[in-house]
């Protein structure tokens, strides 16, 4: 059957987590009805534009935050922190995405995707009234608390509340709407920061909060509220998968921190850090993940290489355009803000029923892509390279990867069982997680041992007529996560199981 068809009431075709073999299950799971009118038809209009609102939300605060973010830590005298303000939000929402995928199968998504929002807010509000990089951090990382409990909640909310064959179709919308914040919020966001300062870029996004939760949460509570099987016992919470996602986030903030410290008494967290994160790893994610074994595992693998790669990548682009070229932080943001509109386009073409059969060849097309976008990304460091240069690849990129990404959570949720869908988007968003924290650290400690916490002096010292830069820098950044992007174009390959 094509991942595009519809799954008849009753027929159970599950399939389980780690090896895509049929286990029945489904078959005692009621399954939405098909409705012709799509994602936008009348019985799930209300929930669509709900949980796409909340993405909304989330796409709006990542570009618009990406674009203050420069000048938050040079103002609070954090540039050699720069790669803990992003990590710090993918190691906290590590363990959230444990934790909700066990309240998600448990007791339903409603409850954690409402107390994830709420902890967005509130870690917006620190991070905007921080007084040092370190409270700034801490809000990250309340923020990554937040967002943990939201992703992997709305992705079992799409697991009982759509058919297999309109899943693609709620992924294609949650790309596309990133498209008016990747243009808006860097507007928005460099106006505010300029005129207002970068702190009101924090502060008003809160207010954002409010019509997600009034739209989003009743929908929710009519067609997704509850366990899988209702009929079924509750089961008591896996104490020990919890304790293992305290594990990953511990061990990956060890880790994070011993790259940014270039001292032998590094050693001693990142030996620690490296002894909690392997059981936890392997006890998270499925058996052969670390193989690329075929199937689910290759997916979870790829998920983490492709938003690991990109999103090191992508989280230097803006310092390097604001302290090597002298863009402002508002054009800084816009070189990225066509990336929101092709990432649609790319889920969009992904989503196509024509196109199913083809889903592994867009996969390593897609990571091809987003290996030669961030491998020319540095080439704006040559004075005679245009800036737009970044633009244009990073459209390219963005191509590649909304391809990529909306395929790896179709897939996922096409070899889930109903009753394992929050574990499986867990691991999914666990994968995707922890590689932004360990690539983040690697890149971080790339950067600061080549010079780049000097950047922000360096960019002052531009600003009174004194030359200097530190080019190489931001290379060792890129060069190493497109070499990592090419290595998804292989796994990309193994996402489907032999017949």
């Amino acid at each position: 059957m094509s991942a595009l068809e519809p799954r008849e009431a009753g027929t159970g075709t599950g399939t389980d987590s780690n090896t895509g073999t049929g286990t029945g299950v489904e078959a005692a799971i009621p399954v939405p009805p098909v409705e012709s009118g799509g994602v936008l038809g009348r019985t799930y209009r209300a929930l669509s534009v709900g949980i796409v609102s909340v993405v909304f939300l989330i796409a709006f605060e990542a570009t618009a935050v990406g674009t203050a973010m420069p000048v938050a830590a040079r103002e609070l005298h954090g540039i050699p922190l720069y790669a803990f303000a992003f990590s710090a939000y993918f190691t906290t929402s590590l363990f959230a995405m444990v934790l909700s995928g066990q309240w998600a199968d448990r007791r339903g998504p409603l409850g954690p995707l409402a107390t994830g929002i709420s902890a967005f807010g509130v870690g917006l509000l620190l991070s905007g009234t921080a007084g040092s990089m370190w409270m700034f951090i801490a809000g990250r990382a309340v923020q990554g608390l937040g967002g943990g409990l939201v992703i992997v909640a709305l992705y079992v909310v799409i697991s009982r509340a759509y058919p297999e064959h309109l899943r693609p179709s709620i992924m294609a919308a949650f790309a596309a709407s990133w498209v008016i914040p990747s243009v808006v919020g860097p507007l928005a966001a460099g106006s505010v920061t300029e005129h207002l300062g970068w702190r009101w870029v924090f502060i008003g996004i809160p207010v954002l909060v409010v019509f997600p939760l009034a739209l989003a949460l009743p929908a929710i509570r009519r067609r997704a509220s509850g366990p899988a099987d209702p009929a079924a016992p509750v089961e008591p919470y896996d104490r020990r998968r919890i304790l293992l996602a305290l594990g990953i986030s511990l061990g990956a903030g060890l880790l994070q921190y011993a790259g940014q410290e270039r001292n032998w008494f590094a050693l001693l967290p990142a030996v620690v850090g490296f002894g909690l994160l392997v059981p936890a790893v392997r006890g998270l994610l499925p058996p052969g993940t670390g193989r690329a074994a075929r199937g689910l595992p290759s997916v979870v693998l790829l998920r983490g290489v492709a938003a690991g790669s990109f999103v090191a990548a992508e989280s230097f682009v803006p310092l390097m355009l604001v302290t090597q070229r002298g863009l402002s932080p508002t054009m800084a943001g816009l070189s990225l803000a066509a990336g929101g509109a092709t990432w649609a386009l790319g889920s969009y073409v992904q989503s196509r029923p024509r196109l199913e059969p083809y889903r592994e060849r867009l996969m390593v097309g897609g990571m091809v892509l987003v290996a030669a976008a961030i491998a020319a990304a540095p080439s704006v460091l040559i004075d005679w390279v245009p800036v737009w240069t970044v633009a244009v690849a990073w459209a390219f990129g963005c191509f590649g990867m909304g391809m990529v990404i909306a395929s790896t959570s179709v897939l996922l949720l096409k070899l889930s069982a109903p009753e394992e869908a929050g574990a499986n988007s867990a691991a999914l968003q666990i994968s995707d997680g922890l590689s932004n924290v360990l690539l983040l650290a690697a890149g971080g400690a790339a950067f600061a041992a080549l010079g780049g916490g000097a950047v922000g002096a360096v960019h002052e010292a531009a600003e009174a007529g004194a030359s200097g830069a530190h080019p190489g820098a931001f290379a060792a950044v890129f060069l190493p996560m497109a070499g990592v992007a090419l290595v998804g174009a292989w796994v990309a390959a193994r996402v489907r199981t032999k017949p």
